[in-house]
């Protein structure tokens, strides 16, 4: 006879709760993405609004362009796909200013602090920043010392707004014309309104952060001056240089960096394009400099004749088949749309250039893998297979890299790892130099915008506790809150993931500022929400009222539910514990437990509803960052 199978079970506390929202958690600045998107299904915009505010400076951006963790974290996927929670946000953000007037900065910042009705969903953190901002309701401008952000990209965006509102006085170094980095500047306006930028950048001006652009630091400014006429500085550079590898013809002309044709169509400068341009590289930014080549060259926007004889192509060009592209599908989808030709699975080895030195071909070896064993970077070439694609452009879109060139250290005292990184405390984000501190890409590796924001939020704290001799002290706050009513829309669990609507092709290729991606409406909205299965929802079994009659087991149409002898748990210490005071003196096998599949479960309250007795009831759970300044002694430096 073979054995009984065995369960292992983890303990329903805190953080098993809290780990639960997975959304939450997969979100760098901790947005409670589960509670405006079932705000948005019951139609509270507000609310929506709100939450989406609290945490996140740049939420209307983050609506357009945020990779999204927190979908690719999102439980649903275990049922079919992921909510749209990022579609979700800009239908948020666009339906609330539509609404209420628009990007208003003091109104803006004062719904958030006077809607004191929904500050349970927002961090105790943020309120007691943003209500610093505000003196009896009027924008007060901070009157602190003088903290130095040398750019203006999301972490310096986000840094300045929360330094701002903590009553320092940050200054912003731009060393492009146009303020907000790479946002404004390496994401095409098709993606990106520059509307949006410019309503978000005046909410932080108005908050009191002066921006300073076309001073590039190091040669109209020096980087010691900005560190004797400021109590701190952040270096907030981005990464901003395009990589290439050093194939022969690299240098030739005709080459070049493809983040540089996004700034130089964005600021509305000459391109050197051609009529072919090969793209190298498989990521988000290679399609975005593909899409961009094939708007800016003024292409025919029919795929048809795009890829007719004679007629001009754009090649994208990737290590990765077309299945393991690092770039989201939708950009490939929409690129295949565009006339974008896909090349998977090739490797640059040389660019071919003629007598003048100017580009003609560039010829690729099939990749036979791209990772080892190991899963690291190794790729491996059949150096036979080699394939040549005339071009008369080549544009690189395999990485960014930073430009740290303004800094000496030896003259600056801030040390640097042997990859050419900022040596900085992980926590704090503070330099060997003890008022420079590092955020954004420039200090932890090029990652998402919203990776970015979170490190810019980070080091305003750090300068902060620095600046005013404190220490950040952060924890959690924690709401159980028993719901006397639960109840879910008609057939939610069956509900499919709607397509975020976008343009037509042949309307989207225009001009460069046709948004290719549209909102919802309020309808498709609503029908979008309405998937979210709610994980802050738990149900919650009362031991001492179970009957052990087996009614949700029989109810529950997931069949997350069984009841099973404890003798077949199998538990960490903390859970044991827990197993063991619960039976007591009695054996193993004479105690039944009631165990869930937490995975399976879509909150549909069946079995509290079923439940004869009332052991069975449903829960909100909410989770919160707070912190606080505890005063400190400065050791001498």
């Amino acid at each position: 006879m073979s054995a009984k199978r065995r369960y292992k079970v983890d303990l329903a506390d805190a953080r098993y709760f809290q780990e639960s929202i997975k959304c939450q958690n997969a979100c760098p600045v901790g947005t409670d993405a589960c509670g405006y998107v079932r705000a948005i299904a019951q139609g509270d915009i507000e609310k929506a609004y709100l939450t989406v505010r609290g945490p996140n400076p740049l939420a209307s951006i983050c609506g357009r362009v945020c990779g999204a963790p927190c979908e690719a974290a999102c439980r649903r996927c275990n049922i079919d796909q992921a909510v749209s929670i990022r579609a979700l946000k800009r239908f948020t953000i666009e339906d609330f200013t539509s609404k209420s007037g628009g990007f208003d900065p003091s109104e803006l910042l004062r719904n958030v602090i006077d809607s004191s009705k929904w500050r349970p969903r927002l961090s105790s953190e943020d309120m007691a920043v943003l209500a610093r901002a505000f003196d009896n309701l009027e924008l007060r401008q901070p009157t602190g010392e003088k903290v130095a952000i040398i750019g203006s990209g999301p972490a310096g965006l986000a840094a300045g707004h929360d330094l701002a509102i903590m009553g320092l006085r940050p200054t912003i170094y731009e060393l492009e014309p146009v303020p907000a980095g790479m946002l404004a500047l390496g994401i095409p306006e098709y993606r990106l309104p520059r509307h949006l930028i410019k309503a978000e950048i005046e909410v932080i001006r108005q908050l009191g952060v002066e921006i300073i652009c076309n001073i590039e630091v190091g040669r109209d400014i020096s980087f010691d001056e900005i560190r004797r006429t400021h109590a701190a500085t952040v270096i907030a550079v981005g990464a901003k240089r395009s990589k290439h590898l050093p194939i022969p013809g690299h240098n030739g002309i005709g080459v070049m960096g493809g983040v540089d044709l996004l700034r130089a169509v964005a600021l509305n400068q000459s391109s050197p394009l051609s009529n072919r341009v090969v793209v190298i590289g498989g990521g988000n930014v290679a399609f975005d400099v593909s899409r961009t080549v094939i708007r800016q060259a003024g292409m025919d926007i029919s795929r048809t004749a795009l890829r007719a004889e004679g007629v001009s192509e754009v090649h994208l060009c990737s290590l990765e088949s077309i299945e393991d592209m690092p770039a989201d599908d939708i950009e490939i989808i929409e690129g295949n749309q565009e006339g974008v030709k896909l090349c998977p699975s090739l490797g640059p080895k040389e660019i071919h250039l003629n007598d003048q030195g100017h580009v003609r071909a560039v010829s690729f070896k099939r990749v036979l893998s791209v990772f080892n064993e190991e899963g690291r970077f190794a790729p491996k070439f059949d150096e036979n297979d080699i394939t040549t694609i005339e071009a008369d452009t080549v544009l690189w879109a395999i990485g960014q890299q930073p430009n740290l060139s303004f800094l000496d250290p030896e003259r600056d005292r801030i040390e640097f790892s042997e990859r050419g990184m900022i040596i900085i405390e992980p926590l704090s984000q503070q330099s060997s130099a003890p008022d420079v501190f590092v955020a954004g890409d420039v200090a932890h590796g090029v990652g998402l915008m919203i990776e970015a924001v979170a490190s810019g939020k980070r080091v305003a704290r750090s300068v902060h506790n620095f600046l005013r001799n404190t220490n950040s002290v952060s924890g959690t706050t924690r709401r159980h809150i028993p719901l006397s009513r639960f109840t879910r829309e008609r057939d939610y669990e069956k509900l499919k993931r709607l397509h975020v609507p976008s343009a037509p092709v042949e309307e989207r290729m225009v001009a460069q500022n046709i948004e290719v991606e549209k909102t919802y409406s309020s309808e498709q909205a609503r029908w979008a929400a309405a998937r979210c299965l709610d994980c802050g929802v738990n149900t919650i079994f009362d031991s001492s009222k179970c009957l052990l009659c087996g009614g949700c087991v029989d109810v529950c149409p997931e069949g997350c539910l069984r009841i099973v002898s404890v003798s077949r748990l199998l538990a960490d210490d903390k859970s044991q514990a827990a197993i063991d005071n619960l039976c007591g003196d009695k054996p193993y096998e004479e105690v039944s437990a009631i165990i869930k599949d937490e995975a399976r479960c879509i909150r549909c309250a069946h079995c509290a509803d079923r439940c004869p007795v009332g052991a069975i009831s449903m829960e909100t759970y909410s989770f919160e960052g707070k912190w606080h300044a505890e005063r400190t002694k400065r050791s001498a430096v």
